[in-house]
């Protein structure tokens, strides 16, 4: 779990990423980081212009400390979310950005497992594969049940395939 200052210091650093990639001077990166922060975790940063979605990029591979992953994250959000033109200059101002730290993945034996709002999913069956953060499920007020027929049509699978013996 993230300290306020912690999670702050982690917007900071979403932030001038972006800024510096568009040649906007901004915050500084803050100096002294925690051991948290330097962890290898993985982690999703997702970008809202007036509430809405406008790229998120994020890595399960926590192969760098976690404020290099915020750094990338950011940048690739911003920028190369396939679904999205790349953030514009005059588009920075109105930015919100949300960051999900991941915890290590599990296998689920059971549905009942799933907490919602705590949990995000991850399917793959065959060569597809989804992800869905946990504040989805939330915002759209989804049980267990539809939670993983989202994360299945998401990953352009059947919404039963969750069911499949071979979907992980």
């Amino acid at each position: 779990m993230l300290t306020e200052n912690e999670k702050s210091q982690l917007i900071a650093i979403a932030k001038e990423a972006i800024a510096s990639q568009l040649g906007i001077s901004h915050t500084p990166k803050p100096k002294l980081l925690s051991d948290k922060l330097q962890d290898h975790l993985g982690a999703f940063v997702s970008l809202h212009i007036k509430s809405k979605l406008r790229g998120c990029i994020g890595t399960f591979t926590p192969s760098k400390p976690l404020f290099k992953t915020i750094s990338e994250m950011a940048q690739a959000a911003a920028f190369h979310d396939p679904r999205f033109t790349p953030l514009e200059r005059e588009e920075f101002s109105f930015l919100s950005i949300e960051i999900s730290v991941l915890s290590p993945r599990r296998v689920i034996k059971d549905i009942s497992e799933i907490q919602i709002g705590k949990h995000g999913l991850y399917i793959t069956k065959g060569r597809n594969s989804g992800v869905l953060l946990p504040q989805v499920a939330t915002e759209q007020k989804w049980n267990s049940t539809q939670f993983l027929e989202y994360t299945c049509l998401k990953a352009g699978l059947k919404k039963q395939d969750w069911k499949s013996e071979d979907s992980t």
